[in-house]
């Protein structure tokens, strides 16, 4: 069988992503600079073509990446990105084995998620609820307190947030419609605080934004935030506010938050799953070594041999009985 053309595997592997894995733009724009940058080494380093590649040259490519100090996060990706590649080759017959099958992932690759601190948190919300409720606040403000209650309140990501609409809202049963990866639609329960933030947003600010824009909406699907000149947020203009609330925050960061402090408060893998959106419970795992502190001090507040030291069992066990 004649080999294809890199350019070739890397446009058909796009138009599976996005026709038939329904994936955004911005993540197939992401796995093609990982495969071109694959393609690249082979040509450099003589291991053929993309089809063509052998277990060996797909781990000097991992570690030529750990050479040039690209962070694990990233590197972890690219190794996703080419488990998926050559599971598609596979499964469309165009190679007879897919070399990333022994290909294993360091231990270290598993990056832990940041998050802030309850605290820092607090302080943020508290913030933007002092700005909000500011005699002249204006639109901005609202939105603001809205968006950063919304990101931790029901851990969403960015891209999620910039596509809700106004009917994706349901404040009679406390809920929000959100489409994730691959346009799955999940429903998000909203705390109190998250729910009165979007109804003052939408009474009050949204109503500013679009008016002061001069803007007419020839369809009745409107997107939930908007710019002050009545267009949709963009990921890169959330990013910058939440920076704006606190420079060590991202909006990534607080959906992290929104996780770490569930599960430091009891929450179960599988609820926090259903929350994030998470088609793996694996993916989910991650938060399990935040519970560690919470499952330490259970086991030694209840555990009848926790606190007791091997002297005092053993005088136990020596004790004459008494009469």
């Amino acid at each position: 069988m004649k080999p294809h053309s890199n350019l070739d595997l890397i446009r058909g592997y796009q138009t599976y992503l996005r026709v038939e894995k329904g994936l955004r733009p911005l993540t197939c724009d992401a796995y093609e600079r990982d495969l071109l940058q694959l393609a690249e080494y082979l040509e450099t380093t003589g291991g053929g073509l993309l089809e063509q590649a052998q277990r060996e040259s797909l781990s000097g490519f991992l570690e030529h990446l750990q050479a040039h100090h690209v962070e694990m996060r990233s590197r972890a990706r690219k190794l996703s990105c080419l488990r998926g590649f050559y599971r598609w080759l596979l499964l469309d017959k165009q190679i007879s084995y897919d070399p990333t099958i022994n290909l294993e992932s360091p231990s270290g690759w598993r990056v832990l998620p940041k998050s802030l601190a309850e605290s820092e948190v607090t302080e943020m919300m508290e913030q933007a609820n002092a700005q909000a409720c500011h005699p002249d606040a204006k639109g901005a403000a609202l939105r603001d307190h809205a968006m950063l209650e919304l990101l931790y309140g029901g851990g969403i990501r960015v891209s999620e947030l910039v596509d809700l609409r106004v009917e994706d809202l349901s404040v009679q049963q406390g809920q929000i419609l959100v489409r994730g990866k691959g346009d799955k639609e999940r429903i998000v329960p909203l705390g109190r605080a998250a729910l009165e933030a979007l109804q003052i947003y939408l009474e009050r600010g949204r109503p500013g934004l679009l008016q002061g824009s001069g803007l007419l909406r020839r369809s009745g699907v409107a997107e939930m935030f908007l710019s002050a000149r009545g267009h949709a947020l963009t990921r890169q203009s959330v990013w910058v506010l939440v920076k704006k609330s606190n420079r060590r925050a991202s909006p990534h960061m607080l959906r992290h938050s929104c996780a770490t402090h569930m599960v430091e408060h009891g929450a179960d893998l599988r609820t926090v799953q259903t929350l994030l959106g998470h088609a793996d419970i694996a993916t989910t795992q991650v938060y399990t070594h935040l519970a560690l502190g919470r499952l330490k001090a259970a086991h030694r507040a209840h555990h009848p041999r926790s606190t007791q030291s091997r002297s005092t069992q053993h005088d136990a066990q020596n004790a004459e009985p008494t009469a």
